[in-house]
């Protein structure tokens, strides 16, 4: 949360030649979701339940919510419901990898 507020304060994105603001936006809440499924899982690998999966994703996308507003105080900055879409599906796919691993995982270990 912390990488992801420092980002949203500067008053100009640093992304690399090339990367659009949307992919940008879903591959940084992407890590985003990987770290909160570290956290309600309590480890590594992660193992986490559907039900931990979908309190990741309401974390997520209130704390996009919440980046989109504080971006709308940053000179140079906006706020746009489409970054918070990416935002939202970025964490998303994070957590459904680590949910999808945990049951593949799973299977292997009898």
């Amino acid at each position: 949360m912390a990488v992801i507020f420092f980002f949203s304060s500067l008053h100009e994105a640093p992304l690399p030649p090339g990367v659009g603001d949307k992919p940008a936006h879903a591959f940084g809440y992407l890590g985003f979701g990987l770290v909160i499924a570290r956290a309600l899982a309590g480890g590594v690998p992660p193992r986490i339940t559907l039900r931990q999966v979908l309190i990741g994703l309401a974390i997520a996308s209130l704390y996009g919510a919440s980046d989109e507003w504080h971006q709308s105080f940053v000179a140079g900055r906006t706020s746009d419901v489409a970054d918070w879409y990416s935002d939202t599906i970025g964490s998303a796919i994070g957590l459904m990898v680590c949910w999808a691993w945990s049951i593949i995982s799973s299977r292997g270990v009898r």
